[in-house]
């Protein structure tokens, strides 16, 4: 599957300009024959603007998820993208993913809050893993710092996400992350990750770019720059099954070594 990454912080602030940021980047991918578009962390309003979080925030259900799968079905591309949303009183850091007919697949809670933004401005989720199938492939969702504590995605691996998507805003000067962690996230889980940034300064935030599509071998398919910039690899379930036969990692643990770390 065809993954095209949206590496770009949008217009912080306004939806309907980032919704028309998604809607050129669908039809980009699509054009590409790409079947998924994957947006960064809190695309739908921008990160760095304080109370707006709490003001711009909807229901899973709500119009800007309407609008994203009118987008999707529009250019006959599934999309994965980030939000904050709405639960009665409660805000989370969260990401949809939608089919290419516009149906709601699966919705994630951020379930690591990074710092004292966003630990002001949102509740933390508590489910690790959220899951599902597109295009013969079982896709899971992740949201920035969660990818960074390898319990989070060893969960995934073990529940047999093949493709992990990990909308992000990292941050200067942890650009390492990107460069190094996510590919070795990949390499000992024996999946895809995805892992799609925010770019430039936004507020007292500099983001670093380098979004990512690193495989199962530890090799990244795609990188992008420091600019706004729409990337394109491929997700190969031969090379994944491949790959999985060859570096078994899955298969030789040895769960009852690792109580201590519960």
């Amino acid at each position: 599957m065809r993954t095209a990454l949206l590496q770009s912080s949008g217009r912080p602030g306004s939806t309907v300009g980032n919704l028309k940021v998604l809607d050129e980047a669908a039809e980009r991918a699509a054009a590409a024959r790409a079947g998924l578009l994957v947006a960064p962390e809190l695309f739908l309003t921008g990160y760095a603007i304080g109370d707006g979080i709490a003001r711009l925030a909807e229901p899973a259900d709500g119009d800007c998820a309407d609008a994203v799968a009118e987008i999707a079905a529009r250019h006959g591309v599934a999309v994965a993208y980030g939000y904050p949303e709405r639960d009665g009183g409660t805000v989370y850091n969260a990401a949809q993913l939608i089919s290419a007919d516009g149906t709601r697949l699966a919705n994630y809670r951020k379930t690591h809050l990074y710092g004292c933004f966003e630990r002001d401005h949102f509740t933390p989720g508590d489910r690790p893993v959220v899951q599902a199938r597109l295009n013969g492939l079982t896709v899971g969702l992740m949201i920035c710092y969660d990818v960074e504590f390898p319990e989070n995605v060893r969960a995934h691996a073990l529940a047999g996400t093949d493709l992990l998507l990990v909308p992000t805003a990292q941050l200067h000067p942890y650009q390492f992350v990107a460069e190094s962690v996510v590919p070795v996230r990949a390499f000992e889980n024996q999946m895809y990750v995805a892992y799609v940034n925010r770019v430039g300064r936004e507020g007292e935030f500099e983001f670093v770019g380098l979004s990512t599509l690193a495989g199962p071998d530890g090799v990244a398919r795609a990188r992008a720059g420091r600019a706004e910039e729409l990337v394109l690899a491929d997700v190969d379930p031969v090379l994944l099954a491949a790959s999985r036969e060859a570096n078994p990692y899955l298969k030789d643990r040895r769960p009852g070594l690792y109580g201590s770390l519960t």
